[in-house]
């Protein structure tokens, strides 16, 4: 479900739809989330002027007390770290956590606000914040000037791009020549570590609440080195030159990492589990499953399983949310490689368990049988689990 100056090169594009045609589509918006990764605009956005009054008088009051660079250790109150959680872009950054969690995150240089700013023909860009946990590497340029369209991420693709997703009208409205653009829109930008391109997959699209802004984040990073300097290089549509923000990225070694490797088996199916990374802002979790996915006695007929899910709970019971939830509207595949991003676990936590379920789908339409939708189609409750007693596994994380 996910540079030249247009949103994707056909590689890039290519690798986009063969992706989207084989990756779980997010449990909310569909389109949303397509249009989102090829640079298109959220179409779920708030509009409303209260909204974004909100974000600026927060995020004003917030600088006003920790000044314009790095947002520095010690000045984070739990008051001002909940108060942190409501800017758009940190808000979805520090999505799950708690006021401490966001303490620890930023003693740590985790979040840093570089504000680089940079202008060109009249548009300014402001590369206003940036995340980086040894798991996952998420900013926010903002942008400013006269005459701009409403929308900022690019919602054109190249030429010569033969994209397969959409019909020819929704092509040939998003395939426009460049002279022939409107000027404005910022395109999805280029990411380097080191002088070296970043290739992992990202997500691209609008900051939400903040309708001046977009956010890009990368997961399944690899190995990354825990200082390095960040380039983001991005162009804004019928500007002539890039812009180019160079800042330097430096966090605590803290992360923990547990490689189990130990195999569970039920029936016909089997996982192993790989590896778990856990950071102050999120937990990794990492396994490979093969065989066909286990049927409860309801899920018969014209019921049957979904893939294979993977819930995590602390030993205090706190459950971990997974930050996104794919779903197939097929039958399972008989092999998977799993790499899912949730919560963070807590520092006192001293194991963790991993509980296999399945959700149950009508194949007739291959609805899930309890998920309840609102009147614009997003999910409310996700649907009826059914877990796998056979297939947990408890996982230490001290020895």
């Amino acid at each position: 479900m996910d540079k030249q100056p247009s949103p994707f090169p056909d590689q890039r594009l290519e690798e986009l739809e063969q992706r989207i045609r084989n990756t779980p589509m997010p449990r909310h918006s569909m389109s949303s989330e397509i249009m989102n990764q090829i640079g298109g605009r959220n179409m779920n956005k708030p509009r409303n002027g209260s909204t974004i009054l909100k974000r600026t008088l927060t995020a004003a009051s917030i600088a006003a007390v920790m000044g314009a660079g790095a947002i520095g250790a010690g000045f984070v109150s739990p008051t001002m770290a909940s108060a942190l959680k409501q800017i758009p872009g940190i808000g979805s950054m520090f999505y799950g956590l708690s006021s401490d969690e966001i303490g620890r995150a930023v003693d740590q240089g985790i979040l840093t606000q570089p504000l680089k700013q940079i202008t060109k023909d009249g548009v300014t860009l402001t590369l206003t914040n940036v995340l980086y946990d040894g798991t996952r590497l998420s900013y926010t340029i903002e942008r400013a000037g006269e005459h701009l369209p409403q929308e900022v991420p690019s919602p054109y693709i190249p030429m010569e791009s033969e994209i397969i997703s959409g019909d020819n009208e929704w092509k040939k409205s998003r395939q426009v020549p460049e002279q022939q653009q409107k000027k404005g829109y910022v395109t999805a930008p280029e990411t380097f570590i080191n002088n070296e391109e970043l290739k992992s997959f990202r997500s691209f699209g609008d900051d939400i609440g903040n309708s001046n802004a977009v956010f890009a984040e990368y997961t399944n990073l690899g190995s990354l080195p825990n200082e390095f300097e960040l380039t983001v290089r991005t162009k804004v549509t019928r500007v002539e030159e890039p812009f180019e923000f160079k800042v330097p990225v430096k966090i605590s070694d803290t992360k923990l990492v547990i490689q189990p490797n130990e195999t569970k088996s039920y029936e016909n199916f089997s996982y192993t589990l790989q590896k778990i990374e856990s950071t102050v802002t999120n937990t990794r979790l990492i396994l490979e499953s093969t065989g066909k996915v286990p049927a409860s006695s309801e899920q018969t007929g014209k019921y049957a399983p979904t893939m294979m899910y993977y819930e995590i709970v602390d030993d205090q019971g706190k459950v971990l949310n997974q930050r996104k939830l794919g779903f197939f509207h097929r039958a399972p595949d008989l092999e998977y490689q799993v790499d899912e991003l949730y919560d963070a676990i807590s520092p006192n936590a001293k194991s963790v368990t991993i509980k296999p379920y399945t959700f149950t789908v009508n194949t007739d339409n291959w609805s899930v049988v309890g998920e309840k939708l609102d009147e614009k189609g997003r999910v409310l409750s996700s649907g009826d689990k059914t877990y796998i007693k056979e297939l947990e596994t408890n996982v230490p994380l001290k020895p």
